[in-house]
């Protein structure tokens, strides 16, 4: 996906949901009786740990917003 999308910037893959339920963005209950789902959410954490950018999407079947994360982070 970090190919297709041509990011220059690590992604994270949370398979046992530690992270998801540290950000608050794990879904307990989700469609079709679905449990422990992550919302769609992008965080840019800068160098220092702070959180610099934070969506998280609560519309189903939309992404966050990828162009508005590639200018913050070009800006940090």
């Amino acid at each position: 996906y970090k190919r297709e999308q041509n990011l220059n910037f690590e992604l994270l893959s949370d398979f046992n949901k530690e992270v998801c339920i540290l950000y608050h963005v794990l879904l307990e209950e989700f469609a079709f009786g679905m449990r422990g789902v992550a919302k769609r959410a992008a965080f840019v954490i800068d160098e220092s740990g702070i959180i610099r950018h934070e969506e998280i999407v609560t519309v189903r079947d939309t992404l966050p917003d990828f162009e508005k994360i590639k200018n913050i982070i070009s800006a940090m």
